[in-house]
């Protein structure tokens, strides 16, 4: 490869992306990053558009942007929109699964010991973070196993590879989400095109809105003891930016990764490295 073509690598102009949970933190940064390199992106959302301050971001270009209703446990509204898409950007080549969370009510305390966690909640949790990931994963990369070409990349997180406490739907969703990637890897590539990557990316601790208050105190703006265990075992010793995602991501997407598929990469700022010794 001839090096003064590696910046091209990262263009990513006409290319038609969609990103579920493309109003989030993160995912909305994915969004901001592929727009600004020029391609054309679809964010999945339930309110049938986006918020303010992600227009702001976005409208600057090059690339062009839409919101599209949808719902990622839905496989009827995935149809619909990606009918949707098609017509206005033309086939999805990129697939980001940004789409999950966690719900308090399938979280543990004190009050709210694992044995008593309602099942609705267990199963809503298990359901979007995974079923969540393998539907959109069914209707868009159909279209690239039809094409032979089409990335997709997955959202899985520090809890696939050692389970956080309190949060137990979320942790083993989040393993089968790395463990579904791997599958699908090889499956488009064995089954359909080689040329068709599937990776994933496991983020450490970002602050969220989600996740905010469990990590900072509201009130005095100082570490919680949950927070302070999540610094005093990352060496990086701070929580991840939105932005700190993107190079991975972009890397992940581009032809730069073209010999990379069925990988989940750590981007935690090496908490997953630490044994806390």
């Amino acid at each position: 490869m001839d090096l003064s073509e590696i910046g091209k690598l990262y263009d990513f102009t006409d290319k038609t992306a969609l990103v579920t949970g493309g109003t989030g933190a993160l995912g909305g940064e994915m969004v901001h990053a592929l727009v600004h390199l020029g391609a054309n992106v679809a964010v999945l959302t339930h309110r049938r558009d986006i918020p303010d301050r992600m227009h702001a971001r976005l409208g600057a270009g090059p690339g062009e942007y839409m919101a599209v209703h949808g719902d990622v446990l839905k496989r009827d509204l995935l149809e619909e929109a990606r009918h949707t898409i098609e017509d206005s950007f033309g086939p999805v080549k990129i697939l980001i699964n940004a789409a999950g969370g966690n719900r308090p009510r399938a979280t543990t305390s004190p009050d709210h010991p694992f044995f008593d966690l309602p099942d609705d909640a267990l199963r809503f949790v298990f359901d979007l973070n995974l079923v969540g990931t393998i539907l959109p994963c069914q209707v868009f990369g159909k279209g690239m196993a039809e094409r032979g070409e089409g990335v997709i990349l997955n959202i899985s997180s520090m809890s696939a590879f050692c389970p956080l406490t309190k949060i137990p739907a979320y942790s083993a969703a989040k393993a089968g989400v790395s463990s579904f990637t791997q599958w699908l890897a090889v499956h488009m590539a064995q089954q359909y095109a080689p040329s068709i990557r599937v990776n994933a990316i496991a983020p450490g601790f970002f602050l969220t809105t989600q996740n905010r208050f469990l990590l900072i105190d509201e009130e005095t703006e100082q570490l919680t003891r949950r927070g302070r265990s999540i610094i005093d075992h990352t060496p990086m010793e701070r929580f991840g930016n939105p932005e700190d995602l993107l190079g991975t991501v972009l890397w992940l997407l581009s032809p730069a990764s073209q010999f990379v598929t069925g990988i989940v990469v750590p981007v935690d700022g090496g908490f997953s490295a630490y044994s806390g010794v």
